[in-house]
């Protein structure tokens, strides 16, 4: 259940009501029983985390990471400087610089 506060405007009475969202909304102040008494809005007091949440999955500016295509990797593998060379270590394949996860 959702924790609302309410402020009264003719005394400025503040209390916080733990209520249901369906409830009807606290119309008297119990402080000086004016009518003025009124919800207020104020942010939630918790956080979504996660994966699936619209904060974490937006945060490289709305744009999914996509991998590049075998072309593409291709030549990033064709353009290192140890796939030119004729040592040892040119034998085996070296990682492509675009396929690498940050």
């Amino acid at each position: 259940m959702p924790i609302y506060e309410y402020r009264c405007g003719s005394c400025g009475f503040e209390k916080e009501y733990l209520q249901k969202v369906n409830d009807a909304p606290i119309a008297a102040c119990p402080a000086c029983g004016s009518d003025a008494y009124a919800k207020l809005i104020s942010a939630a007091g918790f956080q979504l985390k996660g994966s699936g949440w619209y904060a974490t999955d937006f945060k490289n500016g709305g744009k999914p990471k996509s991998k590049p295509d075998a072309e593409t990797c291709a030549a990033a593998k064709s353009d290192t400087p140890a796939a030119k060379s004729d040592t040892p270590a040119a034998a085996a394949p070296a990682a492509c610089p675009a396929c690498v996860d940050d």
